[in-house]
């Protein structure tokens, strides 16, 4: 069928035929009489079909006619029941009651979407006067809003920047003609079904509605039935998932064969454009370096970008530049309109088996050959089962010429970080003898028997520290014993097998040699008192009403008594009271 068929409005009419658009495509043949009687419309189409031109141009031609008929003084007739295959008149196409301030909003999961869908329709609405704007996050709000205030009659937005200017009253829900969910599925996938209920509840109930996609699931009609649609469903592509002319094949390579099958395909099909698929953004600037230093000029593009540089890589794909390949996340497997696209590969297979569809779309558009090629590892065995499941059918499986493979090329950074970690899992100290956690030698619980300093570790795995007899700050008190057992010319026995009590270390409290001289008493406290030139903080310190004051070892005086003790006479240490003690019990 050719649009002259539907007998548009001339100055649309005019400009299809200047863009050289004369046969329509079948969702589009499908699809344009429903919206032009305008009624609800749920179109489901494979990836690369004219879906964006399937509900741009019939509601364009609604709004001409609505603005001519306000012109002449005339009202739109009321569609009258059309026989099968017949095309609703011109002058009853028109909706009704079209006021300046009216437009159509179209929603899109994507930037790239967003601005693909306004080049459309600047392109299809450029002989009639009809205004459009891109509403996308990323970028500066002064256009966007300049726009909004000047009026337009086609908003392509993506909901969450919609909402931000929606909350600042620069667009006017109330003023929604009708509304159309382009890739409706994938916006359900990215989290933005609560954004689409809330822009839902705050139009007119008296819309028109229209979802359009590739697949289209249950939760999307569930959610269009519960705001108030009645769509009518077209689904041309019902027993087939993906388009006929797309040749798609499977390979089966080592994880790292994937880089020299990579180079074979590309300079074995010479493509005119070509896009390589990864499910992971850390991967695509790997593999796109690895096709510059290969020879091969390749741009990237995914949400490691920002907005401008996105755009940016797109004009050099899409241009006549060398950059002819493309690295890209699933952020340009849905909606982008590439021409000239005829080879698609992926890295990995996608999660969900829908996904490969739409990536697969991007070559093969508007009737041309198309070729895709999947590199699969033992790693994408789970996801090739779920492809071939959603498809009902096994992928042929294809092999490279051992001849078309390149002998020398530079090899793929790994993606593996080259971060050595060997040392993050040994003690502190474990490289100078000490015995740290997962240390090489000794250690105990390096709290206690290795310290924390150089040589200790931290808390050791293995008991027992025999150490490496060093004399470090933090060294192990288990090697204590062999370094004394050396001085004295005893020979060094192994380590015995540590007791609760020898991972707790030697008591800090020594006793007193009993024939020891006593320890003379620093002068400078008298009755509690420091005299000028004392500056010892053992002697006379913080004295209670008792008398009691803090000597030496923590408690100056004897334990109970009140009493001072007399000058010149220090208060007995641990070691002269448990030499006493012995004395009494046993004589002298």
């Amino acid at each position: 069928m050719n649009f002259s068929e539907f007998q548009l409005h001339p100055s649309l009419q005019s400009t299809l035929d200047q863009i050289g658009f004369q046969e329509c495509t079948p969702v589009q043949e499908h699809t344009i009489p429903a919206i032009l009687e305008g009624k609800d419309v749920a179109g489901l189409a494979q990836t690369g079909t004219g879906k964006t031109a399937a509900f741009l141009l019939p509601l364009m031609e609604r709004i001409l006619r609505a603005q001519d008929a306000k012109r002449n003084g005339t009202v739109p007739q009321a569609p009258a029941p059309d026989a099968e295959g017949e095309v609703l008149a011109p002058e009853a196409r028109g909706f009704a009651d079209w006021a300046p301030m009216n437009f159509i909003m179209v929603l899109v999961p994507t930037r790239e979407l967003a601005e693909q869908v306004y080049e459309n329709a600047v392109k299809f609405g450029a002989g009639s006067g009809l205004r459009a704007v891109s509403i996308y996050g990323g970028v500066a709000y002064d256009k966007q809003k300049e726009a909004l205030r000047g009026g337009v009659e086609f908003v392509i937005a993506t909901p969450g920047r919609l909402i931000d200017l929606y909350k600042e009253n620069l667009v006017d829900m109330k003023q929604v003609r009708a509304i159309v969910f382009d890739e409706a599925d994938r916006m359900f996938d990215m989290g933005f079904k609560d954004d689409m209920k809330y822009i839902l509840t705050r139009i007119p109930k008296e819309r028109q509605f229209m979802v359009f996609s590739a697949t289209l699931n249950l939760d999307v009609m569930n959610t269009a039935y519960q705001f108030g649609a009645n769509p009518v469903e077209f689904n041309v592509s019902r027993d087939q998932a993906k388009a006929e002319n797309v040749d798609d094949k499977i390979m089966h390579v080592g994880q790292d064969e994937k880089g020299v099958h990579l180079l074979g395909l590309l300079k074995l099909h010479t493509p005119r454009q070509a896009i390589i698929f990864s499910n992971f953004k850390m991967n695509v600037p790997r593999i796109t370096q690895f096709l510059n230093d290969n020879g091969l000029p390749a741009v990237a593009i995914s949400s490691l970008l920002t907005q401008s540089q996105r755009n940016r890589v797109m004009e050099q794909f899409k241009g006549d530049s060398d950059k002819n390949i493309l690295v890209a996340t699933d952020v340009a497997a849905r909606g982008l309109d590439i021409k000239g696209v005829d080879m698609v590969v992926n890295w990995e297979l996608p999660d969900d088996p829908e996904n490969y569809v739409h990536r697969i779309g991007r070559t093969g558009r508007a009737g041309a050959k198309g070729l895709a090629f999947s590199l699969v590892s033992d790693r994408d065995v789970d996801a090739l089962s779920r492809v071939e499941g959603y498809l009902k059918h096994k992928v042929n499986v294809d092999f490279m010429e051992e001849a078309n493979l390149p002998k020398e090329f530079k090899a793929m950074q790994s993606d593996r970080s080259q971060k050595d970690f060997s040392r993050e899992f040994e003690g502190r100290g474990a490289r100078d003898g000490g015995g740290g956690r997962g240390g090489p030698s000794g250690g105990g619980r390096g709290g206690r028997d290795g310290g924390r300093g150089p040589a200790g570790g931290e808390k050791g795995r293995s008991g027992g520290g025999r150490g490496e007899a060093r004399r470090d700050r933090g060294g192990e008190r288990g090697g204590r014993r062999d370094q004394r057992d050396a001085r004295q010319g005893v020979e060094t026995r192994p380590a015995p097998v540590p007791t609760p009590s020898d991972k707790r270390g030697p008591s800090p409290i020594q006793p007193r040699d009993p024939n020891a001289p006593l320890p003379q008493r620093a002068q400078g406290a008298v009755n509690g008192k420091h005299h000028k030139g004392d500056k010892s903080r053992h002697e006379g310190k913080n004295r209670d009403r008792n008398g009691k004051g803090k000597g030496p070892q923590g408690k100056g005086g004897q334990k109970g008594s009140g009493r001072p003790q007399p000058i010149g006479t220090p208060p007995p240490s641990i070691g002269q009271k448990v030499s006493g003690f012995f004395k009494r019990l046993f004589g002298n």
